[in-house]
């Protein structure tokens, strides 16, 4: 993070040797810092009166009250504002016990200045406020993105060229990452912006409804068609579709789709004529779509129709630098719904969220900010809050297509077992033709005659089928 820097940012520095100050001094400003030198805790202490910095660099040894009364002290007028200390070899200890207590970090002399201009930047990066772009502004298409890294701001580039096409574009990146968000943000920035933005998850909608819910249906077409429906095609006619999870598209749709993109007309279902629509399609996934069309369960002829342009989202652990960013927004509008007055983290707490893995991305994140917003009984976030919150897997991580598939699979496998690998029995009290029970079984490849009782090792769990040459 050290390349994230608050230009301009004010500095209180605090050393009793006049010689030591005006070098430090000479460095942070020459870094594009504004610094504020004093010589002990007390002048710091008014000087923190007159101007509020934006971080407090103080050596431990001072005259009078030393720098870890003044750390205690500032920490309890100012919480959030973030302390580093310099410390000589004897003071060490001290200085370890304060970081326990909450000090951003501590860099012993002799130190070499590059690190402490990257120890300020990092400290400086957890305080950062959030500025969203306004409504109205030249940014105000990608208003509801929130990111200051660099990684981010060449695919909001990349997004922002390509949204003055009506070319289709893939997203690409991990469960969580955001990609809906860009969705919405190509739309905004294109000329399609005053029309529709339509989103559809294609994993989470059942097979036989998913065809209805995107081409629409006519009256009577089917046995619940009690009304004619226009689908999402129709609906985000003129403007955007977001097609998202569409790895998880069935292979039948596939080929519906297909002709529904190169003929740019839809078609209900039970209707003997053709609608013609005008819609850009936007298409996302966290799968290896290429792996999947190797595998032949995706369409090659539709992933180059869909595939015209890809942009490819970073995970969170991409980009720390908007950690600290994102969990204040979301802290924000938390404290809001929760009917709080939550002034943001502390240094420490802050500081846990960064360095922690997020493997369920920008998700995950706001659950994590969600559960210590709802459970905070004091203005300022502690780092116990949010130890605790990391620790508790959050079943929000997983999307829904991935939990309604794990139920599934579960389900049939509980069914097998109860039935001893019976599928008329398995079918019968699943409510379902035998027909239909077999396809869910070949759609997660369980194999009846496994679950039978001479099948298992003894366990009750099916064991590998013996291949025979």
């Amino acid at each position: 993070m050290s390349d994230t820097a608050t230009p301009g940012a004010r500095l209180l520095v605090v050393d009793d040797d006049p010689d030591m100050l005006r070098l430090l001094s000479m460095r942070l400003n020459s870094a594009g810092y504004q610094v504020t030198a004093v010589t002990s805790a007390e002048s710091a202490l008014t000087q923190l009166e007159i101007e509020h910095p934006q971080l407090v660099l103080s050596d431990v040894r001072l005259p009078g009250k030393d720098g870890l009364a003044l750390f205690d002290e500032i920490r309890k007028r100012h919480p959030s504002l973030p302390v580093i200390l310099l410390t000589a070899h004897g003071t060490i200890p001290d200085a370890v016990e304060a970081t326990a207590r909450g000090v951003f970090t501590y860099l012993t002399k002799p130190y070499e200045a590059r690190e402490l201009l990257e120890k300020i930047s990092q400290a400086l990066a957890l305080g950062a406020p959030v500025h969203l772009p306004s409504k109205g502004s030249d940014e105000s298409w990608r208003a509801e993105i929130v990111s200051r890294s660099n990684r981010m701001a060449e695919v909001l580039a990349e997004a922002r060229m390509i949204a003055k096409s009506d070319a289709s574009v893939l997203l690409r990146g991990d469960s969580g990452a955001g990609k809906e968000l860009l969705a919405r943000a190509i739309h905004r920035a294109s000329a399609r912006a005053e029309k529709p933005f339509v989103a559809v998850n294609c994993g989470a909608i059942p097979e036989a409804l998913l065809e209805s819910e995107l081409f629409g249906h006519m009256k009577g077409a089917f046995t619940d068609a009690v009304a004619n429906h226009k689908g999402l095609f129709q609906q985000a006619d003129g403007g955007t579709l977001l097609l998202d999870e569409i790895g998880d598209m069935p292979p039948a749709l596939q080929v519906k789709l297909l002709r529904v993109l190169q003929e740019r007309a839809v078609r209900p279902l039970g209707g003997s004529q053709s609608i013609a629509v005008d819609v850009r399609i936007i298409s996302a996934t966290h799968r290896d779509l290429d792996a999947a069309m190797e595998a032949g369960q995706f369409r090659e002829d539709l992933y180059y129709r869909l595939n015209v342009v890809t942009l490819t989202l970073p995970p969170l652990s991409a980009r720390r630098e908007d950690i600290p960013l994102l969990a204040n927004h979301f802290l924000n509008r938390l404290s809001a719904k929760y009917g709080k007055r939550l002034s943001g983290f502390a240094p420490e707490a802050l500081k846990a969220l960064t360095t922690s893995a997020w493997p369920g991305n920008v998700r995950q994140l706001f659950n994590v900010v969600e559960q210590v917003c709802a459970l905070s009984t004091s203005p300022l976030i502690p780092l116990a809050l949010v130890q605790r919150a990391l620790r508790v897997p959050t079943v929000e991580v997983q999307t829904y297509a991935e939990a309604k598939q794990r139920f599934e699979r579960d389900y049939l496998v509980g069914l097998l077992k109860l039935t001893d690998g019976n599928v008329a029995d398995a079918a019968r009290m699943a409510d379902r033709n035998r027909t239909e029970f077999y396809r869910l079984l070949q759609k997660h490849e369980l194999t009846p005659g496994l679950f039978k009782s001479d099948a298992t090792g003894g366990s009750g769990e099916p064991v590998a089928e013996e291949r025979r040459p």
